[in-house]
């Protein structure tokens, strides 16, 4: 699925990266936990990270792991030095008013499965 298709879907504000709407993405990881989004082996390049955390950390660590896109959820508003990293890093963050379960919940019924611990392996 496209980003813009999650953007639409989820009723999303997009705060950088629009200039990658067209980036396809295969998996989503949901954690508020940046420890646990560590341990996680993700689809290179085809992932988005779904959060309620609302800090630089949350880009710092999609940077580590090349996840293309991160999803702020119950409408958290990504501080000006979020958005700042999330642009020098090319990636796309956006929010939506939908809580984790649902705005997940969403993204499954539409095709994007959730990643499990072994590497390239879908749920």
């Amino acid at each position: 699925m496209k980003i813009r298709d999650i953007k639409d879907i989820l009723k999303a504000k997009i705060y950088t990266g629009e200039e990658c709407y067209d980036k396809q993405i295969q998996g989503v990881f949901a954690s508020d936990l940046m420890s646990d989004v560590l341990t996680t082996e993700f689809f290179e390049d085809k992932s988005i990270l779904v959060s309620g955390l609302n800090n630089p950390q949350v880009i710092r660590t999609a940077e580590m792991l090349d996840i293309d896109a991160v999803l702020l959820v119950r409408g958290k508003v990504p501080t000006e030095e979020t958005i700042a990293m999330a642009k020098d890093n090319e990636m796309v963050l956006m929010s939506t008013n939908y809580n984790m379960y649902n705005a997940c919940g969403i993204l499954y019924s539409k095709g994007i499965k959730g990643l499990s611990n072994e590497k390239n392996k879908v749920l």
